[in-house]
């Protein structure tokens, strides 16, 4: 298997250090806790650094827990299952299409597919450490192109926007992840958006 670029821990740093200061920023207005999940219902797509990362981390995992990734081996099937025969991209390979039909496609596809990582029982990420980017920075407010600053509908609640755009989170400011994405991509050709259950389909038996 790839190993990751050797700067992605100083990208997964950064962005947990900007997690801090926007939790830190938004104090109660932030509604984030174990057990909240639904941020983890709707599937979203991950760069090949965000796979590789949780490739490894379910790698590691079933040696050291071999009944815990099992679990989530039979969840990935499941998910598999339900996300192919309408999948919006190339299913053998798992990328997401990148034309403007697949990407209108994507908005209305498996907005109720949890993800496969979850777990059921408790609500908390089996990976949780190795958890991709979009994961680190749901919740408190991130600038996009096409909605200014999003925020989770849980959060926030009855805050002013200028409330709102004083816990913004900038959560990678150097363009680190261009980086390493265009690193990872010399070094073994990965490229495009994937999704979790496509990325974990790579590690099954």
């Amino acid at each position: 298997m790839p190993t990751l670029p050797a700067r992605d821990h100083q990208l997964v740093q950064i962005v947990d250090a900007a997690l801090i200061d926007a939790t830190r920023r938004s104090g109660h207005f932030l509604a984030c806790k174990p057990g909240c999940a639904q941020c983890c219902v709707g599937v979203f797509p991950i760069t090949q650094l965000d796979a590789l990362r949780l490739r490894l981390a379910l790698e590691a995992l079933e040696s050291q827990e071999p009944a815990r990734a099992a679990r989530i081996h039979t969840r990935i099937d499941a998910s598999l299952q339900r996300l192919l025969p309408d999948f919006p991209g190339n299913p053998a390979t798992g990328l997401l299409g990148e034309s403007d039909e697949a990407l209108a496609h994507f908005e209305e596809f498996a907005n109720d597919e949890p993800c496969p990582v979850l777990d059921p029982a408790t609500l908390t990420c089996d990976l949780y450490a190795a958890r991709p980017l979009p994961c680190r920075t749901f919740g408190p407010p991130v600038r996009t192109q096409e909605d200014g600053l999003a925020v989770c509908e849980l959060c926030f609640v009855g805050a002013s926007p200028e409330e709102v755009a004083d816990c913004e989170m900038v959560p990678d400011p150097e363009f680190l992840e261009e980086e390493l994405l265009h690193e990872l991509e010399a070094a073994t050709g990965a490229h495009g958006l994937t999704l979790v259950a496509f990325a974990l389909r790579q590690t099954l038996p």
